[in-house]
């Protein structure tokens, strides 16, 4: 596979200095008092959340935990650290979800198979993003999304109403290599850097790759490379499983990529 067709960001300042405009921006016109970020210990959350910090208004960073890792409330915690030693507007909080999803669970009609397993995973994420809007409601902040380009319009790697659930998405045009270069930049903490990227929704704490069972390397080639109408080789197997994966993804999951279906009446229906 030629990597090369995925596009490298030239000038990390300028991209960064976008970004925190833009934000900026957003938030002024909102009339809006600042945002509200949930911090998972991932790169992705990380990068938002210090993105949002370098604007210089009220950040609130929430890590919420819900049977997570240790590992990863840990990474989450000393991100928030870091955030508050480097700038006076971030506040931080950690809320503990964990009895509340265990009383959903006893609540909720029971299905042993897959399918139960993916609803319960994706109604952790719907708790975060319920936790994350009561906070902005209470502070007239924005809740700010941590999808970037590939999950958000590439394989559709969130939560409908969970993750997906959010006011901006300040890096929903930044590929995944692309978080991890102005994640550098701005300093992010190397643990943070290096760690495997994963949703932090299943207690055996499989990475995104352990569910796509694509590297975001291999994704975003399939992605550039379905964007350049250079589509599947009859001698190269690898290639045409990792085209195939990815467009598999793409098309499963369209719906959470396009606007909610409307049903257009016809006019002469109407007096």
């Amino acid at each position: 596979m030629n990597h090369s067709v995925v596009p490298k960001i030239n000038a990390p300042k300028k991209v960064v200095d976008h970004i925190v405009g833009w934000l900026e921006n957003y938030l002024r016109q909102s009339d809006m008092n600042g945002f509200v970020v949930g911090v998972s210990g991932g790169i992705d959350s990380a990068l938002t959340s210090a993105l949002c910090a370098l604007t210089n208004k009220k950040t609130i960073c929430v890590e919420i935990n819900i049977h997570q890792q240790e590992i990863q409330v840990q990474r989450s915690h000393r991100h928030m650290e870091w955030l508050t030693s480097h700038y006076s507007n971030v506040e931080v909080q950690s809320i503990n979800l964990t009895e509340v999803f265990e009383a959903f669970i006893k609540s909720v009609p029971k299905k042993e198979d897959d399918s139960d397993e993916l609803s319960l995973a994706n109604s952790r994420s719907r708790l975060r993003m319920v936790t994350l809007y009561y906070l902005a409601g209470t502070h007239r902040h924005l809740v700010v999304g941590t999808g970037n380009k590939v999950e958000d319009f590439g394989v559709g790697f969130f939560t409908k109403y969970g993750d997906g659930g959010v006011d901006i998405s300040p890096i929903a045009d930044l590929l995944k290599s692309h978080v991890y270069q102005l994640a550098t930049y701005l300093g992010i903490n190397k643990e943070i850097l290096v760690a495997p990227p994963t949703d932090g929704l299943w207690d055996d704490n499989r990475t995104d790759q352990d569910q796509l069972g694509l590297s975001y390397d291999q994704l975003e080639w399939a992605m550039e490379t379905t964007n350049r109408n250079d589509m599947k080789s009859e001698n190269d197997s690898h290639r045409n499983h990792v085209i195939e994966t990815y467009q598999r993804f793409n098309s499963t999951n369209k719906h959470k990529m396009v606007p909610i279906p409307v049903c257009n009446i016809p006019k002469d229906y109407f007096y």
